[in-house]
């Protein structure tokens, strides 16, 4: 169960609306490593981990993912909000527009809805546990760019779960 606070956590205003913006930014929602993909990947495989710690680890995890779902459904709906046509058609967003409105759709950047087919669940704890790092690694990528010059991607040392795992409970990993 869950106890549920009636504002973000980290409150969004986004004075601004920008189509072209909204229209990369909703693949964190719906896209296959967005928080959609997130929170039911932890929340449907605490069930087959075989430590009680663990399944605590993922349903906190799982719990924080819906947290950010709501944080990027805000910062599209902000961004989106009280469009002109012109705006729509001008900033890209008219394709999603047309099936969707100014409501919020979890789908990729390229148009594609959300699809359970990006998660996997499986009875072998080490296999989902190793499909969360990786989800999150891809999340975490860090381009750097100094100088007008672009430096490779780089990999934070530990992800989301990582970290709580690490923190939480240092004795399993």
């Amino acid at each position: 169960m869950w106890i549920y606070e009636k504002k973000l956590q980290h409150p969004v205003k986004i004075a601004n609306p920008n189509p072209r913006l909204a229209g990369i930014i909703i693949t964190a929602l719906g896209g296959p490593d967005g928080e959609l993909a997130a929170a039911t990947r932890y929340l449907n495989q605490r069930y087959s981990m075989p430590d009680g710690r663990v399944i605590g680890v993922l349903t906190d995890v799982g719990s924080e993912e819906l947290g950010h779902m709501e944080m990027v459904a805000a910062i599209v709906y902000q961004l989106t909000r009280n469009l002109t046509p012109e705006e729509i058609r001008a900033g890209g967003f008219d394709k999603y527009f047309v099936d969707h409105g100014a409501a919020i759709y979890p789908s990729s950047a390229a148009g594609v809805p959300f699809n359970a087919m990006a998660i996997a669940s499986k009875e072998d704890a080490l296999a989902s546990i190793t499909e969360d790092l990786a989800a999150d690694a891809a999340i975490l990528q860090e381009q750097l760019i100094t100088k007008n010059r672009r430096k490779p991607l780089k990999y934070k040392n530990f992800s989301h779960l990582g970290k709580t795992l690490k923190n939480r409970y240092p004795a399993i990993i």
